[in-house]
């Protein structure tokens, strides 16, 4: 950390936050110090006495650290249609990666309603961008109160390119793709991500895949992927996701990884131990949420009478909403699969995972944190409103699975280094003032899975780019939208 020299060291600021524990995203041991906000940028840290600010804060017994980066969401028309991004401001998140799973609204012509899982984005009123350069410049007419990166999706550009979506792309057809990719990298896109498992994607043989990511390297950008399979295919799918990326010479990140299915349960040992063996040629990381839980679309090939699955909305049966599919299927006098496929299309959380597996990968120093939100869930699962503050209550102060300074890397300096967020994810003289001031006794998540829509407790305040979006003595966002969007710098991991 860089701080002032001299406790006599003077100046003027916008913001000065005084006698912070600052923990400060590099997995660096906590310390004590001031910070000053100018210009939207950290001016000043260490002994401040001397400097004067238009604003003072007295953070005593609370953490500063860099704002939260979740690089796994699904906000994509959401930073738009709703800018004030509450769910994700109040539990300190500054920055959200949007695009993940193959799924993004840009580039996007949909022909129709958006194929499924497409409709986690919303209905087709909601995608209004042709081009990558029409979202970006979206994002910064609606000023969201959060910073946004974003992936280009597969299934999307699949979507805009193929009149059915059951098949392999014609060479034509991944031309047609490429084309699209290379000009949303032009304007700043972090790089690709596919969702293989999904049903409109999964019948994309690797050798397309392989060939759409070709013009990755030359960006200096990125390829993340929810893999083919998360249950007993698993090492093979990572196979997979290591091939493209050796392919194409750029670093793989494997989205939301688990090990899903009663039968998959205590995999998590090797699964860790292939991204290990990876990662000594090439460059490879995951990230992981802090539940048991997934959520998603309604999908047939997960429904399964080996654990809960709850119904979070359904089109044809709204009424179903938050109800277990096997009190569903009870109610109508039905086996699970039947009752599923009346609900279709429909959401789902399934509790599919193991709390020892879950423990093991979000503890793995390769692993960053990512939420999966789905905010156009009307029953979201709660990690879209508490992912971040339940690393740092209950994973880090409660369970001692990792320190709070390796719990605030995970979600900060390690994250922006993976995904090319320049000058974001430290606190650093000279970096972004993206920060979040937090009770380290207090903080935890408030939502659950029955009462989902609930902020975060013990987030103090949060900054963007230097300006003040949420207090937390009324947990309320303060109206100042400072976010914007965030082009990829190559890392030294692409490098």
């Amino acid at each position: 950390m860089t701080t002032a020299n001299s406790a006599a060291a003077s100046g003027r600021c916008d913001t000065l936050i005084r006698n912070a524990l600052i923990i400060d995203g590099s997995g660096a041991e906590p310390v004590a110090a001031d910070v000053a906000v100018a210009d939207g940028r950290i001016a000043a840290i260490g002994q401040l006495s001397g400097w004067q600010a238009e604003e003072v804060i007295d953070a005593t017994g609370r953490v500063l650290s860099p704002g939260f980066i979740d690089v796994h969401t699904h906000d994509d028309t959401n930073v738009i249609r709703t800018p004030e991004m509450f769910p994700k401001l109040s539990q300190g998140v500054t920055t959200v990666v949007v695009g993940n799973c193959g799924i993004s609204a840009a580039p996007v012509t949909l022909k129709g309603e958006p194929p499924d899982p497409m409709n986690l984005l919303g209905k087709s009123e909601a995608f209004h961008y042709p081009t990558f350069a029409s979202y970006v410049e979206a994002i910064g007419a609606a000023r969201p109160s959060i910073n946004v990166a974003a992936l280009v999706g597969h299934t999307a550009l699949r979507s805009n390119h193929m009149d059915r979506l059951d098949r392999a792309a014609s060479e034509q057809e991944i031309a047609g793709m490429r084309a699209q990719l290379r000009e949303a990298l032009e304007h700043g896109a972090l790089g690709l991500s596919t969702g293989l498992a999904y049903g409109n994607a999964i019948n994309a043989p690797t050798t397309e895949v392989l060939a759409l990511a070709e013009p990755l390297a030359e960006f200096g950008a990125m390829y993340a992927t929810h893999l083919r399979s998360e249950f007993a295919d698993i090492l093979e799918a990572m196979d997979e996701a290591f091939r493209i990326g050796k392919h194409s010479r750029v670093p793989v990140v494997i989205s939301h990884l688990k090990c899903a299915g009663v039968e998959n349960w205590g995999r998590s040992g090797e699964v860790l131990q292939a991204l290990e063996l990876a990662g000594k040629h090439q460059h490879v990381g995951c990230d992981c949420y802090p539940y048991t839980a997934s959520s998603s679309t309604l999908d047939l090939k997960q429904v399964t009478d080996a654990y809960d699955i709850q119904v979070t909305w359904s089109d044809p049966h709204p009424e179903q909403g938050g109800k277990m599919l096997k009190q569903i299927a009870a109610e109508w006098q039905v086996d699970l699969h039947t009752a599923a496929g009346r609900l279709m299309p429909a959401g789902a959380v399934y509790h599919c995972m193991s709390d020892d597996d879950v423990n093991r990968i979000l503890s793995h120093p390769a692993t960053v944190v990512g939420s999966d939100g789905l905010p156009n869930d009307p029953l979201p699962h709660p990690r879209l409103w508490g992912a971040f503050p339940r690393v740092l209550g209950y994973y880090s102060r409660e369970q001692k699975l990792f320190s709070l300074a390796a719990a605030v890397r995970k979600m900060t300096g390690l994250s922006a280094e993976r995904f090319g967020l320049h000058e974001r994810g430290l606190v650093r003289e000279g970096y972004w003032a993206d920060l979040v001031l937090f009770d380290a006794d207090t903080v935890r998540d408030a939502a659950s899975f029955t009462d989902p829509m609930q902020p975060a407790h013990g987030i103090d305040a949060v900054w963007v780019n230097g300006q003040l979006a949420y207090r937390g003595s009324d947990k309320k966002a303060t109206g100042h939208r400072a976010g914007r969007f965030l082009a990829r710098q190559p890392s030294a991991a692409a490098a």
